[in-house]
């Protein structure tokens, strides 16, 4: 498979507003996502500040901002604070608090007043089906299936993507997304399971001209990384 084959939609997942520029203008991916954890690895200080140049430096693609509270009174006025920055913006809420309380309740609440929410850290079929149950219609919404942590628990992900794909198309206005994304097959994974969007990070955004490559080739290349890095080293095995 070909990039230019792709049904899937790719969205870059992290926090380097440089980066997020950059790839922005490359014109490829066509939406942005971030969390906590990004933003700690990028060293992000000020919420505020970050959410408001990311919106003023990308006014036009979606781009999901994370609730940080994890009581879901403060919850809710987050969100609202988020959705206010811009009409680009979907609110992550998770589909539980770090205390496994179900947000569904809080994501009815939100979807009434017409916020856009990307609904994250979903892992089951059944979350899904609650979370579209609640869901208003008229808004837009991304139900974000972690899919590369559901691969580390020694489960396949794609059964539960398809499915997750074939329920959120019976909804409108509703997406489906794979996210944490750990290789660039996991593009074509998710391409074949229906899922509207996927989550890939820069490192991985590098790697899609591979995408497609002749595997003769690929090969060929291989050897020869090896054979430069090898006489970089200096080593010798053979002693004269």
């Amino acid at each position: 498979m070909e990039l230019r084959d792709l049904k899937t939609t790719v969205y870059a997942d992290g926090a380097d507003i440089e980066g997020m520029v950059e790839v922005a203008k490359k014109g490829f991916v066509k939406g942005f996502t971030t969390n906590p954890t990004l933003m700690k690895k990028a060293g992000i200080t000020s919420y505020t500040d970050f959410v408001q140049n990311v919106i003023k430096e990308i006014p036009e693609l979606p781009i999901s901002f994370e609730v940080f509270a994890d009581d879901f009174e403060t919850m809710e006025k987050e969100a609202l604070v988020l959705a206010g920055y811009g009409k680009n913006v979907f609110v992550k809420i998770p589909i539980t608090n770090s205390r496994g309380m179900s947000s569904v309740p809080l994501i009815e609440r939100l979807s009434r007043r017409g916020v856009n929410l990307n609904v994250t850290a979903v892992f089951t079929v059944e979350q899904t089906k609650n979370v579209l149950e609640v869901l208003k219609e008229g808004t837009e919404n991304i139900i974000s299936v972690f899919a590369g942590r559901i691969a580390d628990a020694g489960v396949d992900p794609e059964s539960i993507m398809r499915e997750v794909a074939e329920l959120c198309r019976g909804k409108k206005g509703v997406m489906s997304l794979w996210a944490s994304c750990r290789e660039v097959f996991n593009i074509v994974q998710a391409d074949r399971c229906g899922a509207d969007i996927i989550t890939v990070t820069n490192d991985l955004l590098a790697k899609l001209g591979n995408m497609g490559k002749d595997l003769e080739q690929f090969s060929l290349e291989t050897v020869q990384m090896f054979e430069r890095d090898g006489r970089s080293l200096g080593f010798s095995i053979i002693e004269e």
